[in-house]
Order: structure tokens, then C-alpha cells, then sequence
């Protein structure tokens, strides 16, 4: 075990109007522990209404977001296209379940995207420095877009990407499957990851999915993995914060 804290990192996933009590009641519970939630808003057309239709969920994350919350890019449409070859494809499937959009787009295709998405958020006052692509799948043409647009980091499962610096923070990303094969190994991963990242003075992150609350099991463990983590060493923060803490040892992404 590390003498440091250990940062622990919540992220509310696929925030839009169509999850929007879904997200309420996971920021409810992270409330009642002191944890800032990284909320990772899709601001385009995935089902309905839009962000931009929805102007009291648009001033909910805006309170949030003065309450110490941040606000995460998560793609446009959150829908993978015809981009890429079939295995990239299939694989993509696989992973995201239809959601990797950014997996296999072009640098332009990405640019074209990401800045829709970035226009809409800071339209409505909700800017975003950190982009997390559905399922954690992105091209390298992407992380070029990415650059070029200025954002300050983009994730992966594996761990937070420094875009201004080229650093790379380990950390793998815990999350469950609710439905799938591997729902219940996953149910164990999960606190068994949370343990072991603490162990080795990782940071700690933790992916709530609203399709997580449809398993009372699933949602039981998550809360008891981050109630484990905060009575351990862990001190929750956002991404935009992990990146401002320096990193022991820091590594260098390839």
C-alpha cells in the first residue's frame, strides 16, 4: 500500500435526456459519499430529445458543475458507423455493443464530430476539456483531432492520456456488463480491481452505466467497491483533477 491517497475517479456514463434519471440517482448516491462525479454528456442525436431540448437537464449539470463536477465530451451521436475494416468493426461491436463511434473514424471524420459535440456543450455553458469515446474506443486519428482541437485529455480502459504533455496516467477502467456473458465476473472484477489499484497506488476508476441501476446486484457492488476505496486510502476527484496531481512514476504514452 502506498502512504499517499490514492485517487479515485467516478464517471457517470451515456449522461443525455433519455438517461437523465438514471444519472440523477447515481450523482444522488456519489453525493451522499462526497464524490465529484466526471459526467460524460452526449450532446447529438442519440435517442431523444437532444441535450439542447432539455433546458432544466441543461441547468442541472450546470449546478453540478459548480458543485465540483465536470463535464466530459462522450462522442456525438454515440452510434459506431460503417467506418473501419469488418474485424475492426466486429471488435468494436463486441466491446461497445454498437456504441463505438469513434473507433475507426479518419482524422477528419473525427474532427467533424468532436467539434459538433464540443459547439453544442459550450453553447449551452457547459464546456469540456476531456473526451472519453463511447466504449473507450478511438483511432488514431482521433487522438490527432483531439490535439488539434485543444482538449486537455482523452481515456481509455487502460488509463487517462495527457494531450498536452504526452504523459499517460495507468488505470484501468472498472465497469460491469449488466445482461451480458460476463455480468458476473464482472461483479467480482470490479471490487478485486478497485483493491489491487489501490494496492499498487494507482488511481481508482469506477464507470456507472444507467443500465447498471436495472441490477440492484451490480449496483450494490459498485457503491460497496467506492465505499471500500473512500475508507482506504482513496480521495475522490475528477479527471481535469488527476491530471492536475503530479503522477509517481509517470509514464510516457507510445
Amino acid at each position: 500500500m502506498t502512504g499517499g491517497p490514492v485517487p479515485l475517479v467516478v464517471s457517470v456514463h451515456d449522461v443525455a435526456p433519455a438517461t437523465a434519471a438514471e444519472t440523477r440517482q447515481w450523482c444522488a448516491a456519489l453525493d451522499r459519499r462526497g464524490v465529484p462525479a466526471s459526467l460524460l454528456v452526449v450532446p447529438g442525436p442519440w435517442r431523444s430529445p437532444v441535450l439542447p431540448r432539455d433546458p432544466g437537464l441543461v441547468r442541472w449539470l450546470a449546478g453540478r458543475v459548480a458543485g465540483g463536477d465536470e463535464i466530459v465530451l462522450h462522442g456525438w451521436a454515440h452510434r459506431a458507423g460503417p467506418a473501419g475494416s469488418p474485424v475492426r468493426r466486429l471488435v468494436a461491436a463486441a466491446v461497445a455493443r454498437g456504441a463505438a463511434e469513434f473507433a475507426a473514424l479518419d482524422e477528419h471524420a473525427a474532427h467533424r464530430r468532436l467539434v459538433a459535440g464540443a459547439g453544442v456543450l459550450a453553447d449551452l455553458g457547459l464546456p469540456a476539456v476531456g473526451f472519453t469515446p463511447p466504449g473507450w474506443l478511438q483511432s488514431a486519428g482521433t487522438i490527432r483531432a483531439l490535439r488539434r482541437l485543444g482538449f486537455h485529455y482523452t481515456t481509455s480502459h487502460l488509463g487517462v492520456h495527457d494531450l498536452r504533455s504526452g504523459g499517460f496516467r495507468p488505470a484501468i477502467a472498472l465497469s460491469h456488463r449488466p445482461g451480458a456473458a460476463g455480468e458476473r465476473l464482472g461483479a467480482v472484477l470490479l471490487p478485486a480491481g478497485a483493491r489491487l489499484a489501490a494496492a499498487r497506488g494507482r488511481p481508482i476508476r469506477i464507470a456507472l452505466h444507467p443500465a447498471d441501476l436495472g441490477r440492484p446486484g451490480l449496483q450494490r457492488v459498485t457503491l460497496d467497491a467506492i465505499d471500500a476505496a473512500l475508507a482506504g486510502n482513496a480521495r475522490p476527484c475528477t479527471y481535469a483533477a488527476l491530471l492536475a496531481r503530479p503522477a509517481a512514476p509517470a509514464t510516457v504514452a507510445g
